[in-house]
């Protein structure tokens, strides 16, 4: 994407601000476009480092009206505030909902896997002996075994792949966290 590709994109996610705040807000990037291609650095890697305008303009939609609440405090700021916030938020619901349904759904199906393969070894090992299981008695302890086996270690499986995605999800959520801090801490 080039400069004046990203600059508009980023001008029409601000539409709605104040001219002045918008045009301070498009001053910085094109600074940061200007000191980039004084080093050197193609259009293109800057727009895709700064990330998607559309995204980038949201959050600073949102910083913006958390700004104009602690400036104000009145009914107007927090509406605001709050609508902006809340329309970054719709934008991570639309995206992530449909991912973690997805997830959610693997995980369940997964835990499914644990779970009948612990009982169903459990079940093979205790009565296969005298079931009349192929191969023999030894032959259905060892197999539950491995039935019994196979099911902890997805569970223990599911276990850290569960902690993995708690950890991406805390993760992600912190990345908005940079965002709330001013209204949460305003000393900071």
């Amino acid at each position: 994407m080039t400069r004046d590709a990203f600059i508009a994109r980023l001008r029409a996610g601000l539409r709605g601000l104040p001219a002045a705040k918008i045009a301070d807000i498009v001053a910085d990037y094109d600074t940061h476009f200007a000191e980039a291609a004084a080093a050197g650095r193609k259009e293109e890697d800057v727009a895709a480092a700064l990330g998607d305008p559309d995204r980038l303009a949201l959050e600073l939609r949102a910083e913006a009206g958390l700004q104009r609440w602690e400036e104000q405090r009145n009914p107007s700021a927090a509406a605001q505030a709050v609508f902006a916030v809340l329309g970054l938020g719709a934008i991570d619901l639309i995206i992530l909902l449909p991912i973690l349904m997805w997830v959610l759904g693997v995980l369940l199906g997964w835990l499914a896997i644990a779970v009948a393969g612990t009982i169903g070894g459990a079940g093979v090992m205790v009565a296969g002996p005298f079931l009349g299981f192929p191969g023999g008695p030894a032959a259905a302890i060892f197999a539950g075994l491995g039935l019994l086996g196979g099911g902890v270690a997805a569970g223990a499986s599911l276990t850290l792949v569960c902690i993995g995605l708690v950890n991406l999800l805390v993760w992600y959520g912190r990345l908005h966290y940079r965002l709330l801090k001013p209204a949460i801490d305003p000393q900071v």
